[in-house]
């Protein structure tokens, strides 16, 4: 297809924050609702959205938008301020199209998450757009095969403060454990691009951290209270082994005097009042209690299904260090250290990532991300989505990727 054939309709202004936009998809959870968007400017830069032609799998000839792939997050209780920030951008009306395509009358959005019916008429009312529904389940695995295949260190491990990447070998990278950690929990045994079931799950999850640290803290926002935790101490509150065993380890069945015996214990001796403890170790022991509980149940389902690879995501984690911690001591005591937890870079977007992606898998555009400028670039013939990510610093909540967009 010539570049003349490429339409990208919307809003050309260029006082607009991010140029021209196209394929936005959202993922609505109970908690939070995570947008994925590419925009061909990004602040001004010169090279974004200038046009090239690029190779994809080596027998073919693309025209190519650069530009930026962004990750978005907003507070599900707050759905206004998604809205807003929509129409404000003018998310809604990008998206590629061919020039002899017929002209619709609503724009579609890619959307998954139970948000996507709940709040259907909504979005309609608001920004005049109809949202496709993509399965919730179907997304998350979309968008971890989607990251694992396309972007260079995406995978790590992380132990006593110590974060190392993995690298993934696209032709044995099935099958493996996803753990989803967002209002609840759902575990997935997934056995390649489309094939999975979920096996397992649990409703203690980062909704039950995020609610009852809202009653026990009165913490206002999610990342108040993870904030927070990061300065409490859960031995104040938990009750360890060597509280019962006299400051000893129970070593017979391999117990160390730290290991926590019971969440919250102390709190049933204690003469003390929900006003006496300080919300900083509430908001630690609640943290450990929901990352320990999760880390042992994803074990015991590896166990059962016989996977070695275990992948946390979600936006519970957060890439918080006392999160991965507690999950990978959780997986790393319970195998006896023969299984390693896994987490991802960009962990909480795998449902909007995978909307997003869903637009190639239904003959959308026949989208194709390539990657730029990698200085360790991957080539697989499984991966038609490749993505340049930053490979040093730590993941903001909102962040964007450089990528480029394949228009056939």
């Amino acid at each position: 297809m010539d570049l003349g054939k490429v339409q990208i309709p919307g809003n050309s202004d260029p006082n607009q924050p991010n140029g021209q936009t196209s394929h936005l998809a959202i993922d609505i959870g109970g908690s939070l609702i995570k947008l994925a968007y590419f925009s061909t400017n990004d602040d001004g830069d010169d090279e974004a959205g200038k046009e090239s032609v690029g190779v994809c799998n080596g027998n073919r000839n693309y025209p190519v938008l650069k530009g930026r792939l962004h990750l978005m997050k907003f507070e599900t209780r707050n759905i206004n301020d998604c809205i807003d920030f929509i129409q404000t951008k003018q998310l809604h009306l990008g998206g590629f199209r061919h020039h002899e395509a017929p002209p619709i009358e609503k724009t579609i959005i890619k959307a998954t998450g139970g948000g996507a019916y709940k709040y259907t008429d909504l979005f309609e009312e608001k920004l005049g757009i109809c949202l496709d529904k993509e399965d919730e389940m179907d997304c998350l695995v979309a968008g971890a095969n989607f990251l694992l295949k396309a972007v260079h260190q995406e995978a790590f491990t992380y132990m006593d403060g110590q974060k190392e990447f993995v690298q993934i070998d696209h032709n044995d990278m099935y099958p493996y454990l996803l753990v989803n950690i967002g209002s609840g929990v759902s575990m997935l045994k997934v056995d390649g691009d489309g094939k999975f079931e979920r096996v397992s799950g649990t409703n203690v999850g980062g909704g039950t951290f995020w609610g009852l640290g809202r009653l026990l803290t009165k913490c206002k926002s999610f990342d108040e209270l993870l904030e927070l935790s990061h300065q409490g101490n859960n031995r104040v509150i938990d009750m360890l082994v060597g509280d019962i065993y006299g400051g000893t380890d129970y070593s017979k069945i391999g117990l160390s005097s730290t290991t926590i015996a019971s969440s919250f214990g102390k709190a049933i001796s204690d003469n003390k009042e929900l006003q006496d403890y300080r919300p900083e170790d509430i908001a630690r022991s609640l943290l450990r209690m929901i990352s320990n509980n999760v880390g042992q149940i994803a074990y015991l389902n590896a166990l059962r299904f016989g996977l070695k690879r275990i992948f946390f995501g979600g936006f519970f984690i957060r890439n918080h260090a006392y999160t991965m911690d507690t999950i990978a001591v959780a997986v790393h005591f319970w195998s006896k250290g023969e299984a390693k937890a896994m987490f991802l870079r960009h962990e909480g977007f795998l449902g909007a990532l995978g909307a997003f992606v869903s637009h190639e898998k239904h003959g959308c555009d026949d989208l194709m991300v390539h990657q730029l400028m990698q200085q360790y670039p991957i080539t697989s013939s499984l991966a038609r989505y490749k993505i340049c990510s930053p490979l040093n610093g730590e993941l903001n909540d909102n962040e964007s990727l450089e990528c480029s967009v394949y228009a056939s």
